[in-house]
């Protein structure tokens, strides 16, 4: 399928070492190694940092055709400070390159025709009025697309009016269990359990379908009328970077594939916990790992 993800490219920095990151591009990535055709939109300053991530973007095969060169503001950084436990814990530092991408005419087209079959997005960047602003255009443009949309929550990065805004657009919702509190504020969601949650969710935003990461005890996922909550899978943990968008990727992969809701949310687990035991966000895993009994 063709999916277009819009969204941050930056470099995660943590004590000893760096990685190529940002939940939209970490989601690109895993789409992409799952086989599918991705076009990413964001920017990167006109720098080493920018000179290496379009260098690393290439040569796994994602075309960094719709990257901006953004020469008046720095590729984005994130400082990743980690937890006992091997969370992270962001300091995003903005105004930053992604925060300004732009489409000429021909690129438009080139993204419409043939038609997406998905459309992602997040939340961080669109706080930033240029990005948000390209994303509405490319929603307008792109009606037969599906839209997925992850919640992905950082501190001071949001607003409830954003987020009812996205939510509003969006037809797969997916979000953490952290983040269910404040989904449940924004939305004015009432239901106490998380299955009633989920169906109060799809009922307020209109959608097709919401799944809600629980950690190493997996997934909850609601489609097609059917809740299921699906065990997590048992992994040494090296950092759990890029694991959500993995799972974003593999969730996507399979609902795209019409798969019943217990095989996604299982095979979603699995990537997720694949891409946690591995260093960074964008690992090496491969598609027979993920199924593998």
């Amino acid at each position: 399928m063709k999916i277009v993800s819009v969204g941050e490219v930056l470099w995660d920095v943590l004590p000893s070492t760096e990685h190529l990151g940002g939940a939209p591009f970490n989601f690109a990535w895993h789409a992409h190694n799952l086989g599918h055709q991705v076009c990413f939109i964001s920017a990167v300053g006109d720098d080493p940092h920018g000179n290496q991530a379009l260098k690393q973007m290439a040569g796994v095969g994602l075309s960094t055709r719709f990257i901006r060169r953004v020469p008046d503001h720095p590729t984005g950084t994130v400082t990743v400070a980690m937890n006992p436990l091997g969370l992270p814990h962001y300091t995003i530092h903005r105004p930053a390159a992604y925060d300004f991408p732009a489409l000429d005419p021909s690129d438009l087209d080139t993204l419409l025709h043939p038609a997406p079959d998905w459309i992602y997005f997040g939340t961080l960047q669109q706080m930033s009025a240029p990005a948000h602003d390209l994303t509405l255009r490319l929603l307008a443009a792109a009606l037969t697309a599906k839209r997925f949309y992850d919640i992905n929550l950082r501190t001071n990065s949001f607003t409830p009016e954003l987020i009812r805004t996205l939510a509003y657009h969006a037809d797969v919702l997916k979000l953490n269990e952290e983040e269910v509190p404040a989904l449940r504020q924004i939305g004015a969601i009432q239901g106490n359990s998380r299955e009633q949650f989920c169906r109060d969710c799809l009922s307020a935003f209109q959608l097709d379908a919401i799944c809600i990461t629980l950690g190493p005890n997996g997934c909850a996922l609601l489609l097609d009328n059917k809740y299921v909550e699906s065990p997590g899978f048992p992994v040494q943990v090296a950092d759990t970077i890029g694991a959500g968008d993995a799972f974003s990727a593999a969730l996507l992969h399979g609902i795209n594939a019409g798969w019943a809701a217990p095989k996604i949310a299982g095979f979603a687990n699995r990537v997720g916990a694949i891409v946690a035991s591995r260093p960074g966000g964008t690992p090496k895993w491969s598609i027979d790992e993920a199924m593998a009994p």
